[in-house]
Formats: structure tokens, sequence, C-alpha cells
């Protein structure tokens, strides 16, 4: 995937800092320190226009693998103001381990729904991906509920990336938190009878086998949609993103009927030399003009609501209706998942 930030990006990350910054007195020259495992290149527009406004700079440390070990083993000497990272079990997993502290901000509670960040402040989501169907375009299929997958009229029709991939053990955690244990385990076998091939592979890899015919249908991210449509006419990605139509499942569970999101958040660390800093960093990324800027940088769903889409994503998914169920409820059960995907041999 390509990290440098195109000609629309840097437009973009321009318009951020003018909208921002007819709000924000300018600041004297400092700095803070971000620990993030997203690719820098995802994220630097949006630093740069907050540096911009604020004449704070980002010190930006990317931390592939091992963040809450090394935030731990740094102890009160660790130089890190803000904790970034996907995924909200990778979220919980900071907090639970005693690395974030809470932060009280209007900003921050107005701009982001409830579902979407920790109840006492401790983490904050930014932006969101969806789980979505991948389908031949030439299936009659408008609605799809994720418990369909199972359905055996799509036996060997079935093309997903392993079960135990944090995508997969977080929408197996939601189907437990939605309807139990005994029903996840069973749409987990029936899914397994379904599959085309074994679970393995990337989310785009889903898109090539239904081009290459090996499977219909198939579960995976909704910001792949637009980096596939979005490559070179001619090149596989884009032949693989014009292969398909996307449909946005929903659970069974008619009270809490919605389509499953993960999602990319950050917290403000235990010991931030610049905790001042830090929040006015997570507040700058909820604004309206950098929720813009992270839908077009890497083809999320902002979580301010009113903020436009990409246009690709706009076209291709349109907006979503989430499922309501907190996420930290939907967290409480990646152990379970994690165990369910294992015992039925999901992966093998």
């Amino acid at each position: 995937m390509n990290l440098r930030p195109g000609p629309r990006l840097i437009a973009a990350a321009s318009i951020a800092f003018a909208a921002f910054g007819a709000t924000l007195p300018a600041q004297a020259a400092d700095e803070l320190t971000l620990y993030t495992t997203r690719e820098p290149g995802l994220i630097q527009p949006l630093l740069a226009a907050f540096t911009s406004q604020t004449r704070i700079n980002v010190n930006t440390v990317f931390v592939k693998d091992g963040l809450l070990e090394r935030v731990k083993a740094e102890g009160a000497r660790s130089p890190a103001d803000v904790l970034m990272t996907v995924d909200i079990g990778n979220l919980i997993d900071l907090v639970d381990g005693g690395v974030t502290q809470p932060v009280q901000s209007a900003a921050l509670e107005s701009a982001i729904p409830a579902n979407l960040r920790g109840a006492d402040g401790q983490w904050f989501s930014l932006s969101m991906r969806a789980r979505v169907l991948y389908a031949d375009k030439a299936l009659p299929l408008a609605q799809f509920r994720y418990d369909d997958l199972a359905d055996p009229k799509y036996k060997g029709k079935v093309c997903i990336r392993a079960g135990q991939h944090p995508y997969n053990t977080a929408l197996v955690a939601a189907l437990i938190a939605h309807d139990g244990e005994a029903k996840a385990e069973q749409w987990l076998r029936g899914v397994k009878a379904n599959l085309a091939r074994k679970a393995t592979g990337g989310d785009r890899d889903v898109a090539r086998d239904i081009l290459g015919g090996i499977c219909d249908i198939g579960i995976a991210n909704s910001y792949y949609v637009g980096q596939m449509k979005a490559s070179k006419e001619g090149t596989d990605a884009r032949k693989w993103g014009d292969a398909i139509k996307v449909v946005k499942p929903s659970f069974a569970n008619a009270k809490s009927g919605g389509t499953h999101v993960n999602v990319s958040g950050a917290a403000v660390a235990r010991n931030a030399p610049q905790r001042a800093h830090a929040v006015k960093l997570l507040e700058f990324l909820v604004s309206e003009s950098a929720q813009v800027l992270y839908a077009q940088a890497n083809y999320e769903y902002p979580v301010r609501k009113g903020v436009a889409l990409d246009p690709i994503v706009a076209a291709s998914i349109g907006e979503l209706k989430i499922d309501p169920l907190p996420l930290t409820e939907i967290a409480k059960y990646r152990k379970q998942a994690s165990m369910l995907v294992d015992k039925v041999g999901f992966d093998r």
C-alpha cells in the first residue's frame, strides 16, 4: 500500500488547518510525543495540520508490535503523551494494562458517540471500519445478515481471512455478545463448512478470489474497497475492486440491528509529560475538518456525525447504520471468541 500522502491529502490537510484555525488561538512552540501502531504515512497529513495550527510539534514513534509492553517497561520515564492504535481489543488492552489515564473533554464527548469511547474517558475512537460483505456483482443480493454466512446454500462459496485475526475475533465476540456462545459456535461451524478455501490471506484476497471464481461472497473491511477502487486502472487491485459489490450486513437481533464496526483510536498515556497538549491533539482529531481528512486518508468512516464520506466509499458502500452495542461490551468476549475459533478448527 502506498503510504505517501497524495495531492488530495495535502490539499485536505490545508483545509483542515484553515477550518480548525478559525477556532483556536496560536500557541507557543512546543511538542508532544505520539506512540502509534498506525503507519505514519496514514496520519501524517493530520499531524501536519495540527502542528500548523497549534505550533505544537508531534514526535511520532512508530511501534509496530508490543506497544503495551514498551510503555509498561518505560514506566514513569516514558516520553509518550498519546497512544494510538487500531482494533478495540488493542485499546482495551492499553487500559487494562494500566498505561492510560482518564480524560474529561466536552469536545471529545460531543463528537464521539458513547458506544465508541470509554465511559471513563480512558480511550476514544477516531475512525471506523465496517465489517462488510464482498459479493460477486452477478449475485442478486441486496440484504444480508451475518448469520447468512452459515447458511448451507453458500456451501463452498465463502472466502474469509483467518478466524484468529483481530478483525474476525472482534466479529465473533460481537456475535457472542448478541446471541450467546452456543449460537456463535454454531455459526462458526456453519461458516467453516461453507468455506471455498482455507481461512487465510488478507481482506483484499477475498475480492481477488471472487474475481477468480473461487468464491462468491466473503467478509472483509470497508476501507479496502476504497483502496482497491482508487487504484490505477488496469492494476490487479483495481480489477479486484471492480469485480465486487458491497452489502452492509446486520445482526439478526432486531433490537440491535446494524453493521459491526471496529475502530482506530487513541488514549492519553498515564505518565504523559505534556498532558494538555495530548488532549488538544485528540480534540483536533475529532474536529470536523480533521474527520474529513480521516475519511480521505484511508477511506475510513468518521466517528463524528455529519462528516462527508470519501466519494468512492459513499458510492460503493454509503452511510452506515452502526451496531449500537458498546464496543466495551463486545471486547469482553474476545478471549471466548478466540477459544471458539480454535475449538471448531476454523483456521485448519
